[in-house]
């Protein structure tokens, strides 16, 4: 354990300042606000501005996931010619896949990039709480004082913010904490849920219909159910802080897709056609007027114009105009 403390460390410390300045500074604007400084509130808000903080930071990630996530929508279809041409050689295909992948720009895992970055800050949170809670740990900028004040926060002065669900059970000696327990369990099934419509979200319509059917479309689909089981099972045990931090974050990530693919949705989606019907309908409204490809009739054929025939001429008429009537013995002449 003794290198493996020594990394964790080394990756931990700057977290701890990093974390714990952030939740600082949003305590003590609550605390100018009149908010009671040693109060649960005043703790629950400053997780959320930590949140918030952290997941504005992450939103150059989030623009390259989701571009990663619709280049690998819009390849697809070629995805598919590759492994229908390259099928028996596997080596051949993955070398083939990867070339497609550098040709079109496009990061097999810049889709995981905000999820897999939040995580360090997600386990540090959980041990600032944990250690808050038991032994007044200080970290970072966090002093005993402070670590005192967030370990023994309480919910409406009742439900302690570093209790889970778990901790509180009332298979417990002394019965428990059904507060804590019920509190716990809206914001685990909230958590789940958020995860599950975030990923249904993005499968349902922002996917083309090609792209539902194949390796990545599989990987997707195992992705919306797999990652809600692992948080609520897993839910279970964090403490009540970081399941607002996790919550919080995932109602972030939900309404920040929500407004990517409203306004710029992959082509060939149904966010794409729900995009043009809206602009149609705000041109109607606004009097612009639509142009509407409307099929064309084949033009009409010209009928040649009629050739006139010459009028006939007396003797008299002839004379006067000098136009002699031919003499149809001699070709004409005289």
């Amino acid at each position: 354990m003794g290198i493996i403390g020594d990394i964790f460390g080394f990756i931990a410390t700057p977290l701890y300042y990093a974390i714990s300045g952030i939740l600082i500074g949003w305590h003590k604007l609550f605390d100018l606000l009149g908010l009671d400084p040693a109060g649960g509130m005043s703790w629950v808000l400053s997780i959320v501005g930590l949140t918030l903080v952290i997941r504005a930071l992450l939103i150059p990630l989030f623009v390259k996931q989701i571009k990663a996530s619709r280049n690998m929508q819009l390849i697809q279809p070629k995805v598919k010619e590759l492994q229908k041409k390259y099928g028996h050689d596997r080596e051949r295909l993955a070398q083939e896949t990867m070339k497609l992948y550098k040709d079109s720009g496009t990061n097999p895992f810049a889709s995981c990039l905000p999820l897999l970055l939040q995580m360090p800050i997600f386990f540090t949170l959980f041990r600032l709480l944990d250690q808050a809670a038991k032994n007044q740990t200080a970290h970072g900028f966090l002093t005993e004082d402070l670590a005192r004040q967030f370990g023994d926060a309480k919910i409406f002065g009742q439900i302690p913010i570093a209790d889970s669900f778990w901790q509180a059970g009332i298979w417990r000696e002394g019965g428990g904490d059904p507060g804590v327990m019920f509190l716990a369990l809206v914001l685990v099934l909230a958590m789940t849920a958020t995860t599950f419509f975030t990923q249904r979200q993005l499968m349902s319509k922002n996917m083309p219909a090609d792209a539902l059917s194949g390796p990545y479309a599989q990987q997707q689909k195992m992705l919306l159910y797999v990652l809600p089981v692992a948080f609520g099972l897993g839910g279970v045990a964090f403490p009540i802080g970081v399941l607002l931090y996790w919550t919080t974050s995932n109602l972030w990530t939900m309404g920040q897709q929500f407004y990517v693919i409203r306004n710029n949705p992959a082509p060939g989606t149904p966010a794409f056609e729900a995009k043009a019907e809206r602009e149609k309908a705000k041109a109607v409204k606004h009097g612009d007027v639509i142009a509407v490809d409307e099929p064309t009739a084949p033009p009409t054929p010209r009928r040649p114009a009629q050739r006139q025939q010459p009028k006939k001429q007396t003797r008299q008429q002839r004379r006067q105009t000098g136009n002699p009537k031919p003499d149809s013995t001699n070709g004409g002449s005289s």
